[in-house]
């Protein structure tokens, strides 16, 4: 408040001479924003005392000119300080006109009065912890970051949901939000939701929500990049004699041709029955896994007997080879 006159700057903000800065600190966030014109509009005496509170805290902020304040009680500002205007600190006005809202207007004076610290203390007050990075301590006349209200979530969606795609309703601050997951999202992609973020009181100013999505393993199917992979189990003779075999797609049931000798390991390749994209449908690439089975029958033991005496190479006569050092 401008003025002439001793003011007790500690009773100002309600707090003890012995006070720390951190109580400082809170005292005058609490009374900034219980004064502040922007929530008392028109309201001259709040105008009055919003300015009073902060030229208190422009002084016993400030380690030096606290000191002297409180070594020379009203004619501190005689003593060498330079504080908050004329003679016992009068003279402290602010212009609001020149602040687009309440965010510039506490950036600039928390940079004037304590820098990066101070502004850093002050921010903690706002719910959901939204604080002023990188606001405050600016010199004079800089660009100054603005308060950042966007607010993150992690949202889980099944392998089936973020093939086809699918809807979610969520709570964001006490409201339901319908948000539509697009068909071939995948982990680590982010949806923005503008307008839903956290909420700025008493200036109506709201940020945005962005949607981090994390999509579940499924038991046979993978993502690889842009392909979908899976492992398609084939028995011996079907890949020493080669075989027409059905598969199961994303779109259904498929038939599939296994060359004869094919060894395993080897993908099969569908065209355009993969994971959808902006670009189009990707492939899907089954890898043929040999699966022999637990118990063999008389008849199969015989056949391999025979496979035995009439196999025609040595497989491991070129890995022996190699293997000498």
């Amino acid at each position: 408040m401008a003025g002439s006159g001793y003011r007790d700057y500690f009773k100002v903000l309600g707090v003890e001479r012995n006070a720390d800065s951190d109580a400082i600190k809170r005292a005058f966030r609490k009374l900034a924003r219980e004064y502040h014109p922007d929530v008392n509009p028109g309201d001259s005496t709040a105008e009055a005392k919003f300015k009073e509170v902060s030229e208190a805290y422009e002084v016993l902020s400030d380690p030096d000119k606290r000191s002297k304040y409180e070594q020379f009680g009203r004619y501190w500002n005689q003593a060498g300080g330079s504080g908050a205007g004329g003679p016992a600190g009068a003279g402290f006005e602010v212009d609001f006109g020149r602040y687009g809202n309440f965010d510039d207007f506490i950036n600039d004076l928390l940079g004037r009065f304590g820098g990066p610290q101070a502004a850093a203390g002050f921010g903690g007050g706002f719910p959901g912890g939204a604080g002023f990075p990188g606001g405050a301590g600016f010199p004079r006349g800089a660009s100054q970051v603005p308060l950042n209200l966007d607010a993150e979530a992690t949202v889980k969606v099944s392998f089936a949901e973020a093939f086809r795609g699918t809807e979610r309703t969520l709570s964001v601050n006490e409201e339901r939000v319908q948000v539509r997951i697009p068909q071939g999202v995948k982990s680590g992609s982010r949806l923005r939701l503008k307008g839903k973020g956290n909420l700025q009181p008493g200036t109506g100013r709201r940020g945005d929500l962005f949607l981090n999505i994390d999509v579940q393993p499924h038991a046979l199917w993978r993502l690889d990049g842009g392909q979908l992979r899976a492992d398609l189990p084939v028995s011996l003779d079907e890949l020493a004699l080669g075989s027409t075999v059905a598969v199961m797609t994303p779109d259904g049931e498929a038939q599939v041709t296994i060359p004869a000798g094919t060894p395993p390991g080897r993908s099969l390749r569908l065209k355009g029955k993969g994971w959808p994209s902006s670009a189009g449908r990707g492939d899907l690439l089954l890898t043929l896994s040999l699966q022999l089975p637990e118990q063999w029958s008389a008849d199969e033991l015989e056949l391999l007997k025979q496979l035995q005496q009439s196999r025609s190479i040595d497989p491991r006569k070129s890995w022996l080879q190699e293997a000498r050092l």
